[in-house]
Formats: structure tokens, sequence, C-alpha cells
């Protein structure tokens, strides 16, 4: 029996058609993956059967009866229940007060009955092994942690038809695993499961069967256990692509960023960072590899001048900047990726065009006369790097980044800091959340700076993109540099026991 039959979905935005009568069908009780590039209309297609939108045309059949799909309210009496890719948790409420918003159990006098939330959360936690505190903050908990209250949100609003937007983007190796475990469980006790993912390991892990759309119209439902992840690849693109990229052989020259000594206490008990040392040349890429929470985001954080160093010193062609402004080191010619695109690196209410002089809108050629923009030439320069990079905006410079997908996102940012960053650029997890067309576009674009005599270093959990991009690469753990190892001999077991607090030399 099918629960989800979509017929003939329509839905079209300003600029951009974003499903084109497109069909989707999922057989009750399966995990169904569904694939496709940054901006083919997948969130889109799953907010429609949330009730977030309302299609243009097209009908939705759920357990064989057709339905109207208005409101989230709509969707939650059908039990359905999504997953959003960016949570909607309020960060000083508990995991029971989140979990019952909107439908508080009440006392016999009226009262929000806090208690028997508690109870029922953590009933929830214990038959999904889910291992959630129903008295404990958003605020205090992993990234990891937070998705598993919003999994019992939709658990506890008894819903059957699960859908998940891009739920591994943010999570670590480790917690990857446990939710595609929890996803088995799941399934076990009869759930459907839909998920939307880049990820093509994932896909073969835990799907039974995926559909594929591509530039918002359908490409084809498959079993996954025939198909290969080159197949899934290219179903998705519309091309083959290529997971290993060919690269120059590395010609280092000059130091172009030194960090001696450094330590970040960050406000912590113990220092994220420990008097660490570590060079990176022009021409070539370094890699950071490590489990999350050992120091690398603060790393970068002080060599970019968002935090301050409590100990060492940073070196840029052999000068210190220390002490140097955010503004002064990009001057200089320091550009970053920051790990969170939403948080660091855009304004999503702000256009295309305004993104990408964010840095630099202050100075010439974007400003004239007592500061005045010069908006012609910001249109131009957009149009530019809209082309030059490959960013898919339906209104082109005047499209608002909130509209766009993640990884048309993630382009206005690596734009921006490439042209920014004439000496070093700095990368944090730049292909998170990304389709394989992307993350292939995004490594050769990386690769082509180095060879432009750029210095460039990568922070990565994916260690098959560290394996695969870098010229060095240094395993941390502990906020210290465990060992460094060329990219060249390096493979995942020895770069792993690093990361495990291993040195280089066993």
């Amino acid at each position: 029996m099918l629960a989800i039959q979509m017929l003939g979905i329509t839905k079209a935005f300003p600029g951009i058609l974003a499903n084109d009568n497109v069909c989707f069908e999922v057989e009750e009780g399966e995990i169904h993956a569904l694939l496709g590039e940054n901006g083919a209309g997948k969130s889109t297609l799953m907010s429609i059967l949330f009730g977030l939108y309302e299609p243009d045309s097209g009908a939705i059949t759920i357990r064989g009866r057709e339905v109207k799909i208005r409101s989230p309210n709509d969707a939650a009496a059908l039990k359905i229940g999504m997953v959003h890719q960016h949570f909607k948790l309020v960060h000083n409420f508990t995991a029971a007060e989140n979990i019952v918003l909107g439908i508080e159990p009440r006392t016999k006098w009226g009262t929000i009955d806090i208690a028997s939330a508690e109870k029922r959360t953590a009933e929830l936690s214990d038959r999904y092994n889910l291992a959630v505190d129903p008295k404990a903050q958003i605020e205090g908990m992993t990234v990891g942690m937070q998705q598993r209250v919003e999994i019992l949100k939709i658990l506890y609003r008894d819903a059957d038809i699960l859908i998940f937007d891009e739920p591994t983007a943010v999570l670590r190796p480790q917690e990857i695993d446990e939710l595609l475990g929890i996803f088995r469980r799941l399934k076990g006790e009869g759930k459907t499961i839909v998920f939307i993912t880049h990820k093509l390991k994932e896909i073969k892990a835990v799907s039974d069967r995926c559909t594929v759309l591509r530039r918002g119209k359908y490409a084809g439902t498959l079993g996954v256990e025939a198909a290969d992840e080159r197949e899934l690849a290219e179903r998705m693109v519309g091309r083959a692509v290529h997971f290993h990229i060919e690269k120059k052989p590395c010609n280092p020259g000059e130091v172009i960023l030194k960090i001696e000594n450094l330590t970040v206490a960050a406000g912590k008990a113990s220092p994220a960072v420990q008097s660490l040392s570590l060079d990176v040349r022009a021409g070539e890429v370094v890699g950071i590899a490590g489990v999350d929470g050992n120091g690398q985001s603060e790393l970068v954080a002080a060599v970019a001048g968002l935090l301050p160093a409590s100990a060492g010193r940073i070196f840029l062609k052999g000068q210190d900047i220390s002490k140097d402004s955010i503004r002064t080191r990009n001057s200089k010619g320091i550009g970053l990726v920051p790990e969170d695109r939403h948080k660091h690196g855009l304004v999503l209410q702000f256009r295309v065009d305004e993104n990408l002089i964010l840095k630099t809108f202050w100075k010439k050629p974007f400003s004239g006369f007592f500061g005045f923009l010069k908006f012609p030439v910001i249109t131009a320069y957009a149009e530019r790097l809209i082309d030059q990079f490959d960013i898919r905006a339906g209104r082109g410079p005047a499209t608002l980044a909130v509209s766009m997908s993640g990884g048309n996102q993630q382009k206005i940012i690596i734009a921006r800091e490439i042209e920014l960053s004439s000496e070093l650029l700095i990368v944090s997890q730049p292909t998170r959340g990304l389709d394989a067309g992307a993350v292939e576009y995004i490594h050769r674009r990386i690769l082509e700076e180095r060879d432009q005599g750029k210095a460039i270093l990568l922070i990565s959990f994916e260690l098959d993109e560290i394996i695969n991009l870098c010229d060095r690469i240094a395993a941390v753990s502990k906020g210290s540099i465990v060992g460094i190892v060329s990219g060249e001999t390096a493979d995942e077991r020895s770069i792993g026991a690093m990361m495990g607090g291993l040195t280089s030399n066993g």
C-alpha cells in the first residue's frame, strides 16, 4: 500500500519553477530517500507535503485517500511530521517544553502540566532509545541531541510518516551513525520515513528506494540495493561525477600563515586550543582533521580575528597580525568560509549582490563620495560572480539569500571569499549539506586557488575530503596537533588514530 502519492505537483515562486509536474510515491513502512542537486525542489516538495506551501496544481493521496494539506495542522491530523534542516526549537526552553509546544497537556485547573509532559517525553525517549533528558535546556545541547528533540516532537504528535530534511548536514560522523540506527528502529516500529540527503553513502546504508529530482522535475525512482553511488550521482546531476579530483603536484612557496604556540581559552575551563604551532605556504592546502569539538572552530576564529588569542602569535607573510581587527585582516588578504553559513556567512534577508560585497562595500569601486554606494557597479560585479561560480539565483543579483538553496548560498560565500582572499583562504566545512555536483565544483575551485599560489587552510570532518584535497594534513586532539602527515601517503586509518590522540610515530 502507498503511504504517500503525489501526482503532477507544480509549484512556482517569483523567477523560479521549483517543482514541475513532479510525481512521488512512497510505500508504507519503507525508508525512502529524496535525492537531487541543491535547488532541485526537494525541500519545496516536502514542504508541500507538510503543509507549509500549497501546490499550484497536482494531487496528494495519503494512505489511499486524496487530501488537501493547507497547513502543518492538516499534516499533523494526517499523522505527518517533519524535522527541518534548521531546527525549530526555543533555546531557553527545556526539551519537554519544546516537545509539547502548541499542544501542552493541562491540569484540571487549566495550567500546563509540565510533569505529565516530562513523563511522556521520558517514555518516548526510552522507547526509541533517544537518551533525551526532558529537563535539559536546548541551549546546552549538542546539535545531535537537539535533532533528537525534534524527532521526539513529531513522535509525541503520533506521526507515522516522518520527513527529515537534510538530517545529517550538521552532524558528526558518530551522530550520523546513531541517527541511521534511529531510522532503522523507527522503520521497525512501522513508521514510514522520507529523508532528503546529498550523502550517497547514507542512501546506500539505510534506504529501500530513492527518488531523484533534477532541476525541479522527476528524474526516476530506483531500488537502492541495485544502484551504486556513481549511478546515483549521475542521475542527480545529469552527467558523470568525479569523486576523486586529480590535482597537480604541490609546489609550495613562501610561508603565508605562521601560527606560533597559539592558545585560545574561548571562555572554557581548559583552553580550546593549546600551544598549537602550524604554518601554511603559498600554493598548498593544509588540512585540519579532528573530531568535532577539539579546537578547530576556535583555531579558525582566532586566525580570522573572531576570538582573541590567550597566548601565542599569528603571522601573515611575516607580519604579526595577532592584535589586528577583523577588517584589517580582511584587507590584508584573508578570506574565511565559515562552518555555519547562516550564522556567520550570510545576511539571509539581504540580496545576493549585497551579500557579495558585505566585506568590501565601504571601499572602491563599490563606494564613492561620502560613502554612497555605486549600485550599477555592484550589480555588474554580482552578475560576473553569479556567472563565474554558477550561482542559481532566480532573480539574479536581486534574489534574497533566504529564498535560495543551501548549495547556492554556499556558492555566494565561496565567491565572495575567493575574491577577497589574495593571500590566505580559510575554508571550514566547505561542502556541508551540498550535492555531489556542488562538492565536485567547490573542490575544483579550492585546488584552482591553490594552483594560482594561494595558501589554503581547510577544516573538515569528512576524512575523504581532507585526503582528496590536502597536501599536508594536521590531526588535532584536545586542541593540540598530534601529528602532521603528507596528503600523498595519508590514509583514513592512520589519521583516525591520530584524531584519537595517538602520535604520528605510533
